[in-house]
């Protein structure tokens, strides 16, 4: 009872903000496509490596079926991480819109009315970014300060450059700072922070590409020998398994390691 009661309390209670509509990001919620998409790249890769090394059937499918079911969570992360992506290069380009906003001389309520109709007719109705200006402004109206609707905005995305943008909001709102200017040079600085991720990235388009390559290889080669006669590649005793098992390992260990190494981050 005690530990139930301990791993109840443990769960992750998910952000609504502070109208109770908001999108929690540090959460990702796979629809069942995703789920089925996961469950096929999987079962297909592992399928493939393993008839390969052991030309077995019955391996392969249980191998496809193991990888199947654990290939959800690593795809889980992977479309989080495209989520805050395209969620930072939306946010750019609301700060873009705010921009052209506050140089007419408009105030807060009318430059987030406007960055609505913006974000909508650029991204869609359906958009992230949309739904949370659309929850600012909406805040706006009912007399919520746009300080409290930025933090709420940037605790739930939990993207530096929108907290970031929020404090220093925050700061210069209070002191009737120009907001034009903090505005303006905080979109101009994302605008160098992406810059400079993709310089990184095509920088190291070439070693991805080389760490894939070299991560086939090894299916090719042992598809090359058997196609060749090659009696060792394709026997399944007891030394040979366990060969098979420890360079499928090493393999799988190197690719790990070689993922952390290209992923930069600014």
């Amino acid at each position: 009872m005690f530990f139930k009661k301990k791993k109840k309390e443990e769960e992750y209670v998910e952000l609504r903000g502070i109208l109770g509509n908001g999108k929690d990001y540090h959460v990702y919620h796979m629809t069942k496509a995703d789920f089925l998409a996961a469950g096929v790249l999987g079962f297909a890769l592992a399928a493939v490596v393993l008839f390969a090394f052991f030309n077995s059937a019955p391996v392969s499918v249980i191998g496809g079926i193991v990888c199947a079911k654990a290939c959800p969570k690593y795809y889980r992360e992977y479309k989080k991480k495209k989520q805050l992506n395209e969620l930072r290069t939306q946010f750019k380009d609301l700060l873009e819109s705010l921009t052209s906003s506050y140089s007419a001389g408009q105030n807060t309520v009318e430059a987030f009315g406007d960055a609505v109709n913006d974000m909508t007719s650029i991204y869609g109705e359906d958009a992230d970014i949309v739904k949370e200006v659309q929850i600012i402004s909406t805040g706006l109206q009912n007399n919520i300060n746009i300080e409290e609707l930025l933090l709420d905005f940037a605790n739930r995305s939990s993207l530096d450059d929108v907290m970031s943008f929020a404090n220093v909001f925050e700061i210069c709102n209070r002191q009737g700072s120009d907001l034009k200017r903090i505005v303006s040079d905080t979109r101009e600085i994302i605008n160098d922070k992406i810059e400079v991720e993709m310089e990184i990235e095509t920088m190291i388009a070439g070693s991805k590409n080389e760490l894939n390559i070299m991560m086939i290889m090894p299916v090719i080669i042992v598809v090359m020998l058997k196609g060749l006669g090659n009696t060792m590649a394709g026997a399944n005793n007891a030394a040979t398994v366990f060969v098979k098992i420890i360079c499928i390992g090493i393999f799988a260990l190197a690719y790990v390691i070689g993922q952390k190494i290209i992923d930069i981050k600014i």
